[in-house]
């Protein structure tokens, strides 16, 4: 967690005991309710501007070696780049669907699936579906303990976090994009 560095420390997850909403009439049932207590307790608090699961990158909009330097980055409306500026980026995205990601790993099971987690289900995945899934995962129905589904949540779409949660999601894949292709200016 960088504790040697000084950019962070490990510390215990502590997740929200806030109700999930009416939207959600269920308790106890879905990996996404404690998320992440489900596949881990404990995490890395990050010092200043160091963000990541090791604290090791700047927070966004920081850069420099120690996160100091305040850095604008300015998206072009898609419709105002230039065909060149297209051109990359219809490449950055081939070259993340062949990019293994160094860092994340998917669940290829529910928890349940996972006997309450002794029997892990994970593999490796690529940069580009690393994002699918992330966004899949977000928005996927509800498997309930009787083995149906309930098909009538989406916490990505149809609760408060909407914007936060997509807003988040751009930054983070925009970051991943840069660490795959070097390039710091892209988003």
């Amino acid at each position: 967690c960088g504790e040697v560095s000084g950019r962070g420390v490990c510390q215990d997850v502590v997740p929200s005991n806030s109700p999930v909403g009416a939207q959600f009439p269920f308790s106890g049932i879905d990996d996404r309710e404690n998320w992440p207590i489900v596949f881990y307790n404990r995490t890395c608090q990050c010092q200043g501007n160091f963000m990541g699961y090791n604290c090791g990158e700047c927070r966004f909009g920081y850069t420099g070696p120690n996160c100091t330097v305040r850095r604008n980055m300015i998206r072009k409306e898609i419709f105002r780049m230039t065909t060149a500026e297209k051109d990359k980026l219809i490449a950055y995205l081939n070259l993340a669907k062949r990019t293994i990601s160094p860092d994340y790993v998917i669940t290829t099971g529910t928890y349940e699936q996972m006997n309450n987690g002794s029997n892990p289900m994970f593999a490796d995945i690529n940069v580009y579906d690393l994002f699918v899934w992330l966004h899949y995962y977000a928005s996927r129905d509800a498997f309930l303990e009787d083995g149906s589904v309930w098909a009538n949540i989406d916490f990505a779409h149809e609760a408060p976090g909407f914007l936060p949660w997509h807003r988040f999601f751009l930054l983070l894949w925009e970051r991943e994009i840069q660490k795959v292709t070097g390039d710091d200016n892209f988003t």
